[in-house]
This record gives structure tokens, C-alpha cells and sequence, in this order.
């Protein structure tokens, strides 16, 4: 996960002298000051990255933050050593790992590299092929419509070669069709491939419901209300 640039982070805490409580924290590391910086456990540099161009990789191992002085995390610096076009350098990009075991410091940064196409992903989920939309009624449902979106995702990264770009009148042509457009799109294929369901039934008077059969009034929770509890005013005047 990726950490403010102005967090703050402690070291373990030293040995416990026999007084008072136990304590905590260690020494405090401010990560927009470096006169506080501790000395990095691990510290690599990568020459020529195809895309950053040389990095310089640090990692402090077993900080914590205030709040949970339990949860160990590692803390990872990745450094642009090239500057912008600017001249001014590249802002630092930290990281904190938290797990059993660590990858090898070459690759546990380069990871985090994923998490756009991630986020990207499940914002097109949401938005496009309508992830939250439905208001299921059982976890079972829910597990169930989210099974479909990676099988959703899949069937339009393998349209894309197939589907004839069905653009609207104020988007500009695209070579390499995203998701989206593939999925605006869809409808001519989907008319070649067909469907295995019934016809629709003509329209007329319906049946109804069946004799017999028992209904079932659909479960009722209650509401849960959230409020402010304020504080009761006292009867007694001051005096």
C-alpha cells in the first residue's frame, strides 16, 4: 500500500527497564524529514529500468505505525534518480509492505506498479458493467454476480479482434479498441452468435398464480440508524 508523504513511523521499542509501563514505540521516523530518517535496512540500485530509467530502492524493516504498535510493516523509498524536464527531481513514492514473509526488494516495488490497472478495472466494473447496480437480496446472489465480471472481462478482451468499432458520433476513431468500446460494440456480435433461450412468449393475458401454491412474504430486517449521541442536559441549576 502506498503512505503519505508526511506519515510518521516508529521503530521497535527498546528493552524494558523494569519501571513503569512497558514501552511502545522507539525512535520516531517523519518521512518528509530525512535528519530523522533511521538507517535503511536494505538499499539497492537499479541502472536502466525500461520505463523509470535508474531507481534507487531503500527498505526499513519492522517499523510501525502509532495507532497499531503490533502491526509490523516494511517500509519501502523507491527514488527516481533522473530528473523531470524540468530539472526538479521526482517527488518519492513509500510504500509499506505488511505480510509474513517479503519478496526480494528487486520486485516487491515494481508490484505496486499493478495496482492502476487494478483500480481502472474495478472502475470499470462499477460503471459499465453495472458491479453494484443490483440490489441483491442474499450473499449467495452477490458472490454469484460478481463471479460474472472477470468472465465478462474476459469475453471482451477476446471480442476485440472480432467486433466491428460501432463508435458514436463525437468519438474519434480507435485502432486498439479498449473495454469499453468493445463493449459498445457488442451488439452485432452478439446478433451472429445468437442465444440458447426460448423465444419470448407473445404478449397477451398471463396466467397468473398457479393454484396451490403457497407465497412466501420475503424477509423484513430492520433498519439500522446511526446518530450522534449527544449529551443529556442536567436538571440542576448551577448554582
Amino acid at each position: 500500500m502506498r503512505v503519505r508523504k508526511n506519515a510518521c513511523l516508529w521503530s521497535a521499542p527498546p528493552a524494558y527497564s523494569g519501571r513503569g509501563r512497558p514501552p511502545k514505540h522507539g525512535q520516531k521516523m517523519r518521512l518528509n524529514d530525512p535528519t530523522t530518517w533511521l538507517q535503511a535496512n536494505t538499499e539497492i540500485e537499479i541502472d536502466e529500468h525500461p520505463d523509470l530509467g535508474k531507481v534507487r530502492v531503500k527498505q526499513w524493516i519492522d517499523l510501525h505505525f502509532y495507532r497499531a504498535p503490533g502491526q509490523k510493516v516494511n517500509l519501502i523509498l523507491v527514488e527516481r534518480m533522473k530528473p523531470m524536464s524540468n530539472g526538479q527531481p521526482f517527488p518519492p513514492l513509500w510504500l509499506a509492505w505488511v505480510g509474513e514473509r517479503t519478496l526480494p526488494l528487486e520486485i516487491v516495488w515494481f508490484k505496486y506498479l499493478r495496482r492502476f490497472g487494478v483500480d481502472h478495472w474495478y472502475r470499470f466494473a462499477k460503471q459499465r458493467l453495472h458491479w453494484t447496480l443490483p440490489n441483491l437480496r442474499t450473499p449467495e446472489q452477490s458472490e454469484r454476480w460478481s463471479d460474472l465480471m472477470p468472465l465478462m472481462s474476459w469475453q471482451l478482451w477476446l471480442a476485440r479482434d472480432l467486433v466491428i468499432e460501432n463508435r458514436l458520433p463525437w468519438q474519434s476513431a480507435n485502432i486498439n479498441l479498449t473495454p469499453g468500446r468493445v463493449a459498445q460494440s457488442m451488439f452485432s456480435l452478439l446478433v451472429d452468435i445468437g442465444t440458447p433461450t426460448k423465444i419470448p412468449k407473445h404478449r397477451g393475458k398471463s396466467p397468473g398464480w398457479e393454484k396451490g401454491r403457497v407465497r412466501t412474504k420475503a424477509p423484513c430486517y430492520p433498519t439500522v440508524k446511526k446518530r450522534v449521541s449527544r449529551r443529556k442536559k442536567s436538571s440542576r441549576l448551577a448554582i
